[in-house]
């Protein structure tokens, strides 16, 4: 495939275009004029639909229910999708997921008593994977934070959780607004339905912005916002934009990645992807019973911060030790795939639960996830998933399950 740059994919690539935006502000679309107007991409009944739905049909997409929306599945198959994310382009609709803008003088000071990272290491124009946590400790949601000015901030959250994330920080902002002095007032605005968004994501040869940035790029007589950010092992770019502009840009980005391979692609490759990197999936691998030590992701937590929301539950779980700990694991024979709620065991003993399991397109073999006792949650330990009431044998392997070739 021959090299290109992550945005030629969909921006009018014109130097002087380019700046003319990017000078205009320092804070992305998301946080300025474009969705002054309230569009809204929620469709009323039972499901929410995305600006991208009659899109995903048009393509002869498998439709599915996911976390309250109509959301495509697949649209040729799983493998296939999967595979063209691996070796050439894919392109998957994100505008399900929510996105907050918290801004005020006391933003960055709140949003470090409410999240585990630390924004205080951010830069404008930066962004880090953290948690949102209850005070038990536990994983209300993950997510990802951006710092697009000096006291401007865009949290881009999990569907499912948007509404209780959006309840909860609300919640606490009346008592830290508070205690921080009245002139540092924070704000909060759930502005999930006034965007669309969506993930392209690159094998090989992509030239990109740098890792975990995000900015403002020119798009036919508008601006996007692309982040360097992705969930699925290969290097790419997720970009939000108004919701009237979502078809325009996702054609756009079809048409002009058509000499690249690009393939329109589903929940179910995205499954396939984020596990065999053990990229977590709340609600299944995170939950509000489980901590970030438990789930081994602790680096995503700041403890030397004097105060956020779950440290002292946090604290006490890293001075005793967990009693499970999240591990990955590869099946050992051919077989049925290993599936959410399997048991697993070791030495006829049930030592925990798998969370995350499919069949890996990259590597074969069946993969997943699970919570099991500490004692056991060792690297090359043998052990058995219960499937259909026949135990196959796995091996607990190192993360990612997936590593890209070298050669």
């Amino acid at each position: 495939m021959k090299n290109m740059s992550g945005t030629d994919l969909f921006l009018s690539s014109s130097s002087e275009e380019r700046m003319k935006v990017r000078s205009r502000s320092r804070v992305p679309v998301l946080a300025i004029g474009l969705a002054k107007s309230r569009l809204s991409l929620v469709i009323p009944g039972e499901y929410n639909k995305t600006p991208l739905y009659d899109e995903h049909v048009r393509l002869g997409a498998k439709i599915v229910p996911f976390a309250g929306w109509l959301m495509p599945v697949q649209y040729t198959s799983i493998v296939a999708e999967h595979q063209a994310v691996r070796n050439s382009v894919g392109i998957f609709d994100i505008s399900h997921m929510g996105q907050f803008i918290v801004d005020g003088l006391g933003a960055r000071e709140w949003l470090n008593t409410m999240l585990t990272n630390n924004t205080d290491k951010l830069d404008v124009g930066t962004g880090q994977y953290t948690f949102l946590l209850n005070e038990r400790g536990g994983i209300i949601d993950d997510l990802i934070v951006y710092r697009i000015g000096d006291q401007n901030f865009l949290l881009v959250v999990n569907a499912a959780r948007a509404e209780e994330d959006f309840a909860w920080l609300q919640k606490h902002l009346p008592a830290v607004a508070a205690a921080v002095s009245a002139a540092n007032t924070v704000q909060i605005d759930n502005r999930s339905t006034e965007f669309g968004g969506v993930a392209i994501q690159f094998g090989p040869d992509i030239d990109l912005p740098s890792r975990n940035s995000i900015a403002d790029f020119p798009f036919e007589g508008t601006a996007v916002s692309v982040a360097r950010t992705g969930y699925t092992g290969e290097d790419g770019i997720e970009v939000f934009f108004g919701a009237p502009d979502a078809v325009k840009f996702w054609n756009a980005a079809l048409e002009k990645g058509k000499a690249f391979g690009i393939k329109p692609c589903g929940l179910g490759a995205r499954d396939t992807l984020r596990l065999e990197m053990c990229y977590p999936l709340n609600g299944s691998d995170l939950s509000p019973e489980r901590n970030p030590i438990e789930a081994a992701l602790g680096f995503f937590v700041d403890l030397t911060k004097p105060n956020f929301i779950g440290r002292d539950a946090l604290l006490k779980a890293k001075e005793i030790g967990p009693r499970e700990k999240l591990v990955s694991f590869r099946m050992k024979e051919k077989g049925p795939p290993p599936r959410p709620h399997y048991a697993v065991f070791q030495n006829g003993e049930r030592i925990g639960e798998v969370t995350s399991g499919t069949l890996s397109p990259s590597l074969n073999w069946g993969v997943g996830m699970a919570y099991v006792s500490t004692t056991h949650a060792k690297v090359g330990a043998e052990i058995g998933i219960e499937i259909r009431g026949q135990k196959f044998p796995a091996i607990i392997e190192k993360k990612p399950l997936y590593k890209k070739s070298t050669s």
